[in-house]
């Protein structure tokens, strides 16, 4: 999330978003090439899951995207979105205020990974924002906030990924995939991007939460700021 509404502004109107300190004027949404498939937003707005089922994971894991289609996923009613469509392969988050999708089925809660490739199309804010389920408490990983390069846990204590033990400075490349690899364990969190470990925090005993601008991103969701995002190859998988 960048110094401005993080994880931003329209005229008059100030936003505040996960993991920005200072307010900033939203840009206008991209237009997206023709040949690429668009998903309308409307059809499917996500609202927070209240399930507490668990799902057991396959021995080889879940693919959570085809590559093809939204199957599995809701267009997450943010307002001020931008579109979200799948193209060559990709989900692509398109430049907007704040643009996302949220799982709908059912997911494990703990003692899984999830791992996926993420790139950063345009813009300069979040381009992974991952929300999780840490049991029956969310959390999301910021990969890219408050200006661009900032990485960490939102939130710790009611500390966000800015201000709290978890936090790193990364330069991240426009057009470059990264291997994101997140663990939740019954006492742990990690989080790997590509080969450098950049969240390793002992859970027990600490208040595991979100900032409120992702609730429609739980219990599983991906989430971008002010920036166009790409992902591919998402896996979740049993420890």
């Amino acid at each position: 999330m960048q110094p401005c509404l993080a994880v931003a502004l329209l005229a008059g109107t100030v936003w505040f978003v996960p993991g920005c300190a200072t307010p900033r004027q939203p840009p206008l949404p991209e237009s997206s090439p023709s040949a690429s498939r668009s998903v309308p937003k409307s059809a499917a707005p996500a609202r927070p899951a209240t399930s507490t089922n668990d799902l057991v994971l396959p021995r080889d894991g879940l693919r959570l995207f085809d590559g093809k289609t939204l199957t599995g996923w809701a267009v997450t009613d943010f307002g001020g979105s931008g579109e979200v469509k799948v193209a060559e392969g990709k989900l692509i988050l398109g430049l907007g205020v704040m643009t996302g999708v949220t799982w709908t089925n059912p997911i494990a809660r703990m003692n899984y990974e999830v791992e996926l490739e993420a790139m950063r199309v345009d813009g300069s804010d979040f381009f992974c924002g991952l929300t999780f389920p840490v049991g029956e408490n969310p959390c999301s990983l910021i990969v890219g906030g408050w200006g661009g390069g900032v990485v960490g846990l939102s939130s710790l204590d009611g500390e966000d990924a800015a201000h709290n033990e978890t936090t790193h400075y990364l330069n991240f490349e426009k057009g470059r995939w990264y291997r994101i690899r997140l663990r939740v364990a019954s006492a742990a969190i990690q989080a790997w991007i590509d080969d450098d470990k950049v969240v390793d925090v002992t859970t027990t005993g600490r208040t595991i939460s979100i900032r409120s601008e992702v609730e429609l991103s739980r219990p599983l969701g991906f989430a971008t700021w002010s920036t166009t995002g790409a992902l591919r190859n998402i896996w979740m998988r049993p420890l």
